[in-house]
């Protein structure tokens, strides 16, 4: 396909909006981050709590997550791709709403009870429930939208925006913590932490009336004039007519059995989702200033360093969106699982000896660079693609509860595994890595430059 032959300008906007969604699911999840000790000193010390009711209060987003997982199959199946990202915009609006004033209508402000608990993590579960949604549906409508030749780099961008979506609302919570006391900030400082994810979750929900829905779906619904009008936008009208009856024509010679197709596709997608879980990367996210102090770093320090990271995760994030439609998915997969298993080799050899220092700032930086120029966004693209049209919905749907629950698994046994030892710990993620450069060279096909429907004929053979 020719650069003209199809309009950057339409289709790099379209992108932009649905890549909000990818922003809010950053956004979302580290939120939390902020308003942590705030809502453990309002909610959970002051009625005099356990830790694992913190923990569980914390970490509420992630049963949502699995549960919008589970769901986004069946929404954009059944009311199509554009309609559920808006459902899951309405439910991230609300879930910043009720987060910052879980009191609204049956409760005392700022008086603690449990029921005011459960209320709080119901609407934390809401948030998490469009972040499990926008997760499925944001590469799957990018990738159903985007060229063939420029797919990798548009689904790529969404991983960008979970990466940007995290570090904007670092700032936010710094810019309404600054300067302030640790009185206000456990009064007030938190539901505004909260309460600022309403304007991207707005803003998200406003702009998805102005882009089409994907020709994908419409042709699935038999409505075929308007997949073509959204595919002339984008391809123009000669390729357009080529694109939509290979479109046809893959919907019409199968069932939509979610095996019709073989189950060899439906496994590549749970274990790219599980093997991007397995290596550790949330592991190192999530307990990065942890990880950072127990090896030495005082607290200061170990912030800075988690900065470093963030900027680290940025550029080779960048890295990728420039590399994958020119090198393809496998060669960045392959080189990001050695670069991964190098770094959690020499972290799990340093924490055996108890060598601490810049050593292990840098192998954790070889760690999460490798990690965001290859598993990070590619595993997104992928999902968003190898899965036929009949089936898509469902399958990225099984592939991204498979995702969320390997998620929650490696996260909830970090600080159990590293009780026993840090060095096995470690060491396992390393393994991990190995494993995930074995199963991409032995299973996964090379999908770049290749429409949708070409991709289809992989799994009919």
């Amino acid at each position: 396909m020719s650069k003209q032959s199809y309009s950057s300008r339409y289709i790099v906007s379209i992108t932009l909006v649905a890549t909000l969604g990818g922003l809010l699911f950053g956004y979302d999840t580290a939120v939390i981050s902020g308003a942590e000790k705030s809502v453990q000193e309002f909610l959970i010390t002051s009625q005099g709590l356990s830790t694992l009711v913190h923990g569980l209060t914390i970490s509420s987003a992630l049963i949502g997550c699995i549960i919008g997982g589970a769901l986004s199959g069946l929404f954009a199946s059944r009311i199509g791709r554009k309609r559920s990202l808006m459902i899951a915009a309405l439910l991230f609006f609300l879930s910043a709403l009720g987060s910052a004033n879980p009191e609204f209508l049956f409760f005392e402000k700022g008086e603690a009870s449990m029921g005011l608990l459960y209320i709080f993590n119901f609407y934390r579960i809401i948030g998490g429930i469009g972040v499990g949604m926008a997760s499925a549906i944001v590469p799957m409508y990018i990738g159903e939208i985007a060229p063939a030749n420029i797919r990798g780099r548009l689904v790529s961008y969404n991983q960008f925006a979970i990466i940007f979506g995290m570090l904007v609302v670092y700032f936010v919570n710094w810019g309404i913590a600054n300067g302030q006391t640790s009185e206000w900030i456990n009064t007030i400082g938190w539901r505004r932490m909260f309460l600022s994810e309403a304007i991207p979750a707005g803003l998200f929900g406003l702009l998805l009336f102005m882009v089409p829905e994907t020709p994908r779906y419409l042709s699935l619904k038999h409505k075929d004039k308007e997949a073509l009008r959204v595919l002339e936008k984008i391809n123009g009208a000669q390729k357009a007519k080529e694109i939509l009856n290979d479109i046809k024509s893959t919907i019409e010679h199968h069932s939509g059995k979610l095996f019709s197709y073989g189950k060899i596709v439906i496994i590549i997608g749970i274990l790219l989702s599980v093997f991007q879980q397995f290596v550790g990367i949330n592991v190192v996210l999530y307990y990065a200033p942890r990880i950072f102090e127990s090896m030495g770093a005082g607290k200061d320090a170990s912030m800075m360093q988690t900065v470093v990271m963030g900027i680290v995760n940025v550029i080779f994030t960048v890295v990728a969106i420039l590399t994958v439609d020119k090198w393809g998915r496998k060669p960045l997969l392959l080189i990001g699982s050695v670069g991964m298993a190098i770094g959690m080799f020499a972290i799990a050899t340093l924490s055996y000896f108890e060598i601490i220092g810049t050593a292990t700032l840098v192998f954790i930086i070889i760690y999460t660079a490798s990690f965001m120029m290859s598993w990070g966004p590619i595993c997104w693209v992928l999902i968003s693609e190898i899965f036929p049209n009949k089936i898509r919905g469902r399958a990225v749907a099984i592939a991204v509860v498979a995702q969320w629950t390997a998620n929650y698994f490696i996260s909830s046994t970090y600080p159990a595994m590293m009780e026993f030892s840090g060095a096995i710990t470690y060491g396992f993620y390393g393994l991990m890595s190995i494993l995930s450069f074995v199963f991409v060279w032995k299973m996964v096909p090379e999908t770049k430059g290749k429409t949708l429907e070409e991709l289809e004929k992989i799994w009919t053979k």
